[in-house]
């Protein structure tokens, strides 16, 4: 089983993905790990700056209503990322948002998490996924 394990950041949960630009090139970003974030059934993955989802993203599909750090009706589009050790590669929905979480370049949502094994593994200073 492929797992790949990360160092907490401030102390929070991570993963760090490789983002797809429209110019071809990848660009890694950093997202807060948050199980807390959205649902199993939430029209979205991930939570990514606006600056991201103009250079990644395609045109946004619809709105969603969010509440919490982000309240309000945030576009939603669809950006590709990768996680390599996971063999993972693939277009998800992403929200997009004026500005990033303070420390993190975005939010991986439960969604997106609850499609791998994840935990802390056994060492209380690391997160990871396995496929």
């Amino acid at each position: 089983m492929p797992a790949e394990k990360w160092a907490l950041q401030s102390h929070r949960p991570v993963i760090v993905v490789h983002l797809h630009l429209h110019s071809g090139g990848t660009t890694q970003r950093t997202l807060l790990a948050d199980t807390g974030a959205g649902s199993l059934i939430s029209a979205f993955e991930l939570v990514l700056p606006d600056a991201d989802c103009a250079l990644a993203g395609s045109a946004a599909a619809h709105s969603v209503v969010l509440g919490g750090a982000y309240g309000g009706t945030f576009p939603v589009c669809w950006v590709r990322i990768s996680i390599a050790a996971l063999g993972f590669d693939r277009r998800v929905r992403a929200v997009s948002v004026p500005s990033a979480p303070t420390d993190f370049d975005g939010i991986a949502c439960f969604r997106f998490l609850s499609r791998f094994n994840y935990g802390n593994f056994g060492s209380t200073r690391q997160f990871g996924l396995a496929d």
